[in-house]
């Protein structure tokens, strides 16, 4: 602590959750328990992420690992810039009457964990930090040693704006070098966890591993499958299926042995959350968990998921632990199918298709999907978006670095790629309605029993996607977006204007990024639509 520059008055170290909800209680008036046991808290102005406010330190270090420039989420900062906030975040910290420390691990899999320090002001934090690292043993705790990664969590002190570099009093700040993130002007939790999968997007592949924005479930014979996805398209529905044990809902990381998850503990949105859409989630919700921007019936404490008073984007926080279906440790095999959850606004993509090796490529670096209502600061509804990766406020390295790393994965161990439509159908966004969630779990059940990859297959037009001629428990009419549109020539246009958009995007990809050749990125991109 000291040599962080951290002389505080109390610490209080590792406390457990019973201690940081008494803690919670006396010393903040928004957090309550409520009906259940969970702790509910509010986060402050700030109900979402704030990708703009991110910043990564341009230093010799790691520039050239970076993905700078048009596209990128990587908003630099130098060097005296970060080391300003860095000591504004820890003069802060030092004025404060208490502190909350957390230490824990990043990462299942034993050869790629990474000791984690949070350094917060608020209880809740500290929980949220607790619930979301992977718990050290007693034992563990003793010999913790020196962190590999440290959050100093300053969220409640504003930034400067008038820094260098700084578009709000939000800042996000990340330096690989140092492994360190700093966080100014923003109390919610999320940004601790996307600062912190932030620098290990930019560590794990420096060790062969390669990180991804992705849920994974086991069956019972043994089979994985990951599902990547933005928040709110389906990552955590599907990773919790209670017929297969569940390892992670939202990073995992895939090395030489097999996937694991990057988290000790799932962050859930729980907007419309209920006990017969969601039981496993639901069930999670108890003594230990943090329930955040929920609003509750002041006497009986119970809490009104469907209420969206403070904002869309409401969560919890709990350890893998509370889900009933949970396999500790949190690691499985090499995955035989992965499924990317597309959210389509347009409602032109059918609700399942195969993908050959060249369109799961394409289809990973577009990341063709929709942002979640209040999953970022100013999304007020749904909205298309190409999120490179499926991750791209998280990415450090290019798109083809990973999809490099992608590739010979695929290869090595023969995993089946699937692009399932969790969107609209009938109509686009406001217009048609959005696919039953029980026809996509036949879909997804449809995937694990390996009905799909014996199907017979017919191919979407302009996309050239193959489309399964039929799908137990889906109706046929369904499996062809075009047979659900009342208007034929309305849907043949926006399905060719969501392929040009497809088109325009990837032409900043053709290059390659220096880590494929140009040949090799062109050939990736025939494998899109054809107009």
């Amino acid at each position: 602590m000291s040599d962080a520059g951290l002389k505080p008055v109390l610490v209080y170290h590792n406390l457990s959750p019973a201690e940081l909800y008494e803690k919670a209680l006396q010393y903040e008036p928004s957090s309550h328990i409520v009906a259940g046991g969970a702790l509910a808290t509010i986060s402050g102005a700030k109900t979402g992420r704030s990708p703009k406010d991110k910043r990564i330190v341009r230093e010799p270090f790691s520039e050239a690992d970076v993905w700078w420039g048009e596209g990128s989420h990587n908003y630099e900062m130098d060097e005296r810039t970060f080391s300003l906030n860095r000591e504004r975040a820890v003069d802060y910290l030092n004025h404060l009457e208490r502190l909350y420390v957390c230490d824990g691990y990043a990462c299942w899999d034993p050869e790629a964990r990474v000791r984690v320090r949070v350094v917060c002001a608020r209880p809740y934090h500290a929980l949220f930090a607790h619930n979301m690292l992977i718990r050290p043993t007693e034992e563990e705790l003793v010999n913790f040693g020196r962190p590999d990664f440290t959050i100093y969590n300053a969220g409640a002190f504003p930034a400067n704006r008038f820094t260098s570099y700084m578009t709000s009093e939000t800042s996000v700040d990340v330096c690989c070098s140092k492994r360190e993130v700093v966080i100014l002007g923003s109390q919610y939790a999320g940004c601790m966890k996307q600062a912190l999968f932030t620098l290990l997007n930019w560590h794990l592949p420096r060790t062969g591993v390669l990180p991804l924005n992705a849920g994974c479930c086991v069956g019972p014979a043994g089979d994985t499958a990951i599902f990547f996805g933005l928040s709110g398209t389906g990552k955590t529905t599907f990773s919790t299926d209670p017929k297969r044990r569940f390892i992670g809902d939202d990073v995992l990381g895939w090395g030489d042995r097999g996937v694991f998850n990057i988290e000790g503990g799932c962050y859930a949105k729980c907007i419309g959350l209920s006990k017969e859409r969601e039981p496993g989630i639901h069930a999670a919700i108890q003594f230990g968990a943090v329930l955040e921007n929920v609003t509750f019936d002041e006497d009986s404490r119970e809490v009104d998921y469907d209420s969206s008073a403070i904002t869309e984007n409401t969560r919890v926080s709990y350890p893998v632990e509370f889900m009933a279906n949970a396999q500790v440790p949190c690691v499985g095999g090499h995955p035989t199918n992965a499924v990317f959850l597309c959210c389509d606004l347009f409602g032109v993509l059918p609700p399942v298709s195969r993908l050959s090796r060249q369109q799961a490529l394409y289809y990973f670096v577009s990341g063709f999907t929709a942002k979640a209502t209040g999953t970022e600061i100013g999304v007020g509804q749904p909205e298309p978006t190409f999120s490179p990766c499926y991750t791209s406020t998280s990415l450090v390295w290019h798109p083809m670095k990973y999809a490099a790393m992608l590739a010979d994965k695929l290869e090595r161990h023969g995993t089946e790629v699937w692009l399932v439509n969790t969107g609209w159908t009938g109509g686009r966004f406001g217009v048609g309605s959005r696919l039953p969630l029980e026809y996509t779990r036949a879909v997804m059940h449809a995937i694990h029993s390996g009905a799909l990859a014996a199907a017979q297959y017919q191919t979407l037009p302009v996309f050239n996607l193959q489309v399964p001629t039929a799908c137990p428990g889906v109706p046929p009419e369904l499996l062809l977006p075009s047979s659900t549109w009342a208007d034929g020539a309305a849907y043949e246009r926006e399905l060719r204007q969501l392929a040009q958009r497809f088109v325009s995007n990837f032409e900043r990809f053709l290059d390659g990024g220096g880590y494929v050749k140009p040949e090799v990125a062109r050939s990736i991109a025939a494998a899109g639509p054809i107009l």
